[in-house]
């Protein structure tokens, strides 16, 4: 099957059967409740880039989202760009990935790296990118069965596995990466910014069913299964050792390193190719990391598109 039928069958695949059990305890509902649309201030929006809204059906809500078009894209009707997901973390909204637009617009005008799209959709609050157990909060339907046909539907992407990035940092960082391993084949490389990698089949204890991610993935222990980084790889390795894969953390990011430094190892064990670096003296702090390496923030996903032969 063709990426470009992949993404159409998924999008008109019917969702999964839901519990009859939604989300209901208040302290639970103030973590996820999400304002999906968050039109930008006048003057808000970086050189290149436009906000938008869809409809979720998935949602059954308007959902917002910004794209960055690159400088030549309406004067060059006939060309085709590759793509960059731009995942934002826990709190953000589609407004939270301008310094990565900033970093790539100023690069392309450098000519260090070649024109390419970066998309940057509003994930919820604190989805982590998954499907919430009961409906309310499909994150992972939103993005893979709607969003990247919906952006392949309406720009001029490379619809394809070769043309497609996906990155994030922290809560952005965390949804990347356990969409990059369980969807492998639409992605050709991964940029995990100090994005936790928990082992969360691990985190199955029925007896807490108000602990997270209790509360979100619900009782099924298959739902904790589907969504574990460590199983997926075992699951989808040979896909996974056809992507890149960029790993960055701070050594002062307390909260994170531990299971970064896990994955890297579970990527090492597998044999699985890929790029770690632990960025010396530097805890979770995303606009630091961007502004410590803005003119080389891109390398990994223009040499990854270069092999895929996209640019």
């Amino acid at each position: 099957m063709t990426r470009r039928s992949f993404l159409a069958a998924t999008a008109a695949a019917p969702l999964a059967a839901q519990s009859s059990k939604p989300i209901t305890d208040s302290t639970h509902l103030r973590l996820l409740e999400t304002r999906w649309v968050n039109p930008p201030a006048p003057g808000q929006l970086p050189v290149g880039v436009s906000h938008h809204t869809r409809r979720s059906k998935a949602l059954g809500k308007d959902v917002g989202y910004c794209v960055y078009l690159p400088p030549n894209y309406e004067r060059s009707p006939g060309q085709r760009y590759p793509v960059i997901y731009n995942l934002h973390g826990a709190g953000g909204n589609e407004l939270h990935g301008f310094e990565e637009a900033r970093a790539l617009e100023k690069g392309i005008r450098d000519g260090r790296w070649p024109e390419m799209i970066l998309v940057m959709p509003n994930g919820g609050k604190t989805t982590f990118y998954k499907d919430s157990f009961d409906g309310k909060w499909p994150a992972e339907t939103m993005m893979i069965r709607e969003m990247i046909p919906h952006i392949d539907a309406t720009l001029r992407t490379i619809p394809e596995r070769a043309g497609r990035c996906i990155e994030g940092f922290s809560m952005g960082g965390r949804g990347s990466t356990r969409l990059a391993m369980k969807y492998p084949e639409l992605f050709c490389s991964l940029f995990n910014e100090a994005g936790n990698v928990p082992h969360t089949s691990l985190n199955y204890d029925p007896s807490k069913p108000e602990a997270y991610p209790n509360f979100y993935l619900g009782p099924d222990k298959q739902n904790y299964i589907d969504n574990d980084v460590f199983l997926l790889i075992e699951r989808n390795l040979a896909e996974i050792k056809k992507m890149r894969i960029q790993i960055w953390c701070g050594t002062l990011d307390d909260g994170h390193i531990g299971t970064v430094r896990g994955y890297h190892q579970a990527l090492l064990d597998h044999g699985v190719d890929h790029t770690y670096m632990e960025v010396e003296g530097l805890a979770h702090e995303r606009t630091k990391m961007i502004a410590r390496y803005e003119t080389i923030w891109y390398d990994y996903h223009v040499e990854s598109l270069r092999r895929a032969g996209s640019v």
